[in-house]
């Protein structure tokens, strides 16, 4: 650890961050409602293709989804627990819950809006139309009843609500139709539940692939097929959200596959947490739906654009690239190839470590070449990883089975609690074990969300080791929409760290002392407070800049804000959850914040101390930078609750690639925003248009094209 400057002593502000008291904080949920409207921003965004909005759209009912199933879940259970703590910023739960019920309500009000713009008009003027039963020719209903009949009706249950039918079980997320059937000889009547199959594609195509109908109208227009001889009333839509938080509390295995496979069975029937239903349905059966549910009318959304529009995607991915914005296809990094053909990432290694940053890098031919490559060498001994997400059909994955199965040590750890992918984690793990591979689920009580992969071979000097760390999946597919960074080096002193944090993941000893790699739940918070301590004795001449997904935690922000009382500049870039509050004189003046949100989900995370070093003459920078990269954001569950990793970056060329990344993002003018200190975000604007996205692209190509002009020179 380097020493203080001499001849410095504490800065001691004037006025204690303390005394500013629960203003200082933002609430986290209402913040992460500020993202999702930034989402609904760029569905706003005319200059964007209509089906990049649609996009947004499928983003934005994913995202309020996951938070309703686990944020207000959360704050649900804590209400019925009677807890009285009050959030930082001094809200109790039930004025949390209150002002989160108001927000999103209005998100959600806007959200419809923009589906009628983005879908009704502006992608019917395009040619691409979704259609009422009013809209169709005879032609066209004779096509839906095919389809149906073919295709639907064949996976549907209906099911009754009278003295010998009990209320069904709504599993969480599913989208249903209430029915009212009537009996016309006793004139009768019931209500009936038919749940529309999550299989099935939501928005069904007629024979010209350009019209589409809602799979729930096409159902609603055949059901008498469902209920012969009786007469059908009128339909309406409603979908229910649960708890999706897996607990292991009170779980009694002493398996952890078991335990997490038995809560994802659960998870569908947690307990109901928010009803959506159509703006058509009556009081009579919104009122019997939130009886059986256990929800009050707080809890109930009523909705003015088709329920469940995360399925956009679907429509998203109709064949009409001129709707879309032009593909990007990854390049292979200039380090990594050898003439036109792919470089021995080995040998490449030995000689420099190589800065990986997706999506304008090729995962196929970076990270994933590098573990194939291992997994095929004979001298290759063993591989280990980390796996906290990955994509169905991870090729690098298959590699390792296959290394396993050939001898080599395999070991993986993966993550089965990594939320909403545990089955998917399940079956990985299944295979690996099956091949031979040692798999592990991680430190109980600790989720391992450490991207890492430690390659140990036999040289002719000796055993040597390989290392990967990133800051994001393992997922060729994420790869290619999400912003990440990586490095791949074979320095000795972070493949011992590596080692050693295997080590303990996978055999039983005390967390890890390293030399090199910064580890949560031990180092990473004193690290970080450590580090802004130090800027915070430069004073006027201290600097930090960090980019990162979300920053909410106390200790940190109230360390930033004495580092900003002490004359440090502090540069943030969150781009999702934020409770730092900015711009108060005597406390934050010197703090600013931006957020990116544009086409590729921004997810590295950058950790710089210093001034950034010219590479020229670093001696001429008397505070000079360090740069670090890797898994954890600055919320406390990944500084105290989770396996974390992070690595310094010491080749100044790769330091002076990381200063590139955060310059460029504080230079963005097209995909930015700033936070105020009242807590409003400000759209960034500039005289000419700036895209850190598209200076991105057009530097791996440059890179890429220098490094066949020099191989050919």
């Amino acid at each position: 650890m380097d020493a203080e400057p001499a001849g410095r002593e504490e800065f001691v502000a004037p006025v204690s961050v303390g005394d500013f008291g629960c203003s200082r904080f933002f609430n986290r949920e209402l913040s992460w409602l500020d993202f999702a409207s930034r989402l609904l921003d760029l569905a706003e965004r005319e200059s964007l293709p209509v089906l990049e909005r649609v996009k947004f759209l499928a983003i934005f009912s994913s995202g309020i989804d996951e938070f309703f199933q686990v944020r207000v879940a959360g704050l649900k259970d804590q209400l019925a627990a009677g807890v009285r703590s009050l959030s930082a910023d001094g809200l109790t739960v039930a004025q949390q819950l209150a002002e989160i019920r108001k927000i999103a309500a209005a998100l959600e009000e806007r959200h419809a809006a923009l589906y009628h713009r983005c879908v009704d008009v502006t992608l019917r003027a395009a040619g691409v139309t979704v259609l009422t039963y009013q809209d169709l020719s005879e032609q066209d209903e004779a096509a839906l009843t095919a389809v149906f009949q073919r295709e639907i009706y064949p996976v549907l249950t209906p099911l009754a609500v009278d003295p010998g039918h009990p209320f069904p079980y709504i599993s969480n997320l599913s989208l249903n139709l209430a029915v009212i059937i009537e009996d016309p000889h006793t004139h009768e009547t019931r209500f009936a539940r038919v749940k529309v199959p999550s299989l099935l594609k939501r928005f069904v195509a007629l024979p010209d692939g350009l019209r589409f109908v809602l799979l729930e109208e096409v159902m609603a227009h055949n059901l008498g097929a469902l209920f012969p001889s009786m007469h059908v009333g009128a339909t309406y839509t409603f979908r229910v959200t649960r708890n999706a938080d897996i607990d292991f509390g009170d779980s009694e295995s002493d398996d952890l596959l078991e335990a997490v496979e038995m809560e994802v069975r659960r998870r569908r029937f947690g307990r109901a947490v928010r009803l959506e239903i159509d703006t058509t349905m009556p009081n009579s059966i919104s009122e019997l739906l939130l009886e059986e549910l256990e929800l009050g009318h707080e809890d109930l959304y009523r909705e003015a654009a088709p329920l469940d529009l995360a399925q956009l995607w679907s429509l998203y991915g109709i064949d009409r690239p001129d709707l879309r914005l032009p593909q990007w296809s990854p390049v292979t990094p200039a380090e990594l190839m050898d003439g036109d053909g792919p470089a021995d990432i080995f040998a490449v290694l030995r000689d420099r470590d190589v800065l990986l940053h997706y999506p304008y890098d090729s995962f196929t031919t970076s990270f994933e070449a590098f573990i194939l490559q291992a997994a095929a060498d004979p001298d290759v001994l063993a591989i280990k990883q980390t796996l906290y997400r990955t994509s169905g059909d991870a090729n690098f994955v298959a590699a390792l089975a296959h290394a396993a199965e050939e001898g080599k040590q395999v070991a993986t750890l993966i993550e089965l609690t990594a939320r909403f992918d545990e089955e998917r984690n399940i079956e990985w793990a299944r295979r690996l074990e099956q091949s031979g591979a040692h798999v592990v689920y991680g430190v109980m009580g600790l989720k391992t969300h450490a991207k890492t992969t430690l390659v140990v071979r036999r040289e002719a000097d000796g055993i040597r080791r390989y290392c990967h760390i990133g800051t994001g999946n393992y997922n060729a597919d994420t790869s290619r929409n999400y912003e990440d960074l990586g490095i791949l080096t074979s320095d000795e002193v972070i493949g011992a760290d590596l080692s050693n944090l295997f080590n303990h993941l996978t055999g039983f000893s005390r967390p890890p002392s390293t030399r090199r790699l910064v580890l949560a739940p031990n180092g990473f918070r004193p690290w970080i407070l450590d580090q802004i301590a130090r800027q915070a004795v430069q004073g006027v001449e201290g600097s930090i800049a960090i980019k990162v997904n979300g920053l909410t935690d106390v200790e940190v922000i109230d360390a930033l804000y004495g580092a900003s009382q002490a004359g440090v500049t502090v540069s943030l870039i969150v781009r999702g959850v934020c409770c730092i509050r900015p711009g108060v004189p005597g406390l934050s003046e010197n703090i600013t914040v931006r957020s990116i949100v544009g086409r590729f989900l921004e997810h590295s995370r950058i950790y710089r101390f210093g001034h950034p070093v010219d590479a020229t003459n670093p001696a001429s920078i008397l505070n000079p930078a360090t740069y670090h990269i890797g898994s954890g954001d600055l919320m406390e569950r990944n500084l105290s609750g989770r396996i974390e990793a992070l690595a310094p970056v010491r080749d100044l060329a790769l330091c002076a690639r990381l200063e590139e990344v955060l310059s460029l993002n504080f230079a963005d003018n097209m995909n930015a925003w700033t936070l105020t200190a009242d807590g409003s975000w400000e759209k960034v604007v500039g005289d000419d248009d700036f895209s850190a996205r598209r200076r991105f692209e057009s530097l791996a190509l440059e890179r890429a094209k220098r490094r066949r002009g020099s191989e050919i020179s």
